[in-house]
């Protein structure tokens, strides 16, 4: 979900056009001016209203010209990125010469007109890649007055032509499939591009633990441990899900579930 502003309708027309022919954006909000921006943002959209409810930026990002007459593009993106959390910030200009200016705010990207959908797409790339590597970060600090608080880690997944953020909260369990990883949460599964090894790492703090070369689950839904055909097994939730645990993993396994207890 990205913002777009440009107060040239046909600039704007070509901006929302090739946003649109990206496979990665699902929803384009298009605004004359920076005014305007600010008005779509400020009204009742139930999608955005959710959004804010899950703590997660108003849009992803926001695709913005730096000369628009009223308030500039500068002093717009000014108010978006002192927003916790805040979106991903691109501009789009005819004068490169305002570039250094551009990246002192923390623009992800600076892209020249005229528009080229293949130069577009690369700056939206940089988006879902800053998505991924900076969730945690992004979503997870508690900063001064006025922030907003929220330890839960979103991944962003490829789906049917539009990314979807699936929150940790909802994940039960993770397995490992070659280089990508298929996260199964309270509503199905999706499958991302992220090792196992780089889940764990990342995970461990939020209650993760590995049991075997292929799985990684959730340490508070784990409902049982018992011996099984093989090998000890654990049992996930209500839904009596059952994973193997491997030998190597075992020990550390008991030692987790030992300390989760004693602090319950």
């Amino acid at each position: 979900m990205v913002l777009a502003v440009d107060d040239e309708p046909k600039g704007l027309d070509e901006l929302v056009h090739c946003l649109r022919n990206s496979p990665h954006v699902a929803l384009v909000y298009p605004a004359i001016d920076a005014s305007e921006a600010l008005r779509l943002l400020s009204a009742d959209d139930p999608r955005l209203a959710d959004r804010k409810a899950r703590g997660l930026p108003i849009v992803d990002a926001v695709f913005a010209d730096i000369d628009m007459p009223g308030l500039s593009g500068m002093e717009m993106s000014r108010v978006f990125a002192a927003l916790r959390p805040s979106p991903a910030l691109v501009f789009v200009t005819g004068h490169a010469e305002e570039a250094v200016n551009a990246f002192d705010l923390g623009a992800l990207d600076y892209v020249l007109k005229p528009y080229q959908q293949d130069r577009l797409d690369r700056a939206i790339t940089r988006v879902i890649d800053k998505l991924a590597a900076n969730a945690a970060p992004q979503f997870g600090q508690e900063g001064g007055p006025g922030q907003v608080k929220n330890d839960d880690e979103v991944i962003p997944v490829e789906l049917a032509g539009t990314t979807k953020l699936i929150p940790r909260s909802s994940v039960r369990w993770v397995e490992a499939q070659g280089d990508y990883a298929r996260l199964f949460t309270t509503d199905g599964s999706h499958l991302v591009r992220i090792p196992l090894a780089q889940l764990e790492e990342r995970w461990e703090k939020a209650g993760f633990v590995r049991i075997h070369r292929s799985f990684l689950v959730s340490l508070p839904l784990i409902t049982e441990l018992r011996m099984g055909q093989g090998g000890y097994q654990v049992v996930i939730g209500n839904e009596e899900k059952v994973l193997p645990v491997s030998r190597r993993h075992t020990r550390a396994l008991k030692d987790r579930l030992v300390g989760a207890n004693r602090s319950t």
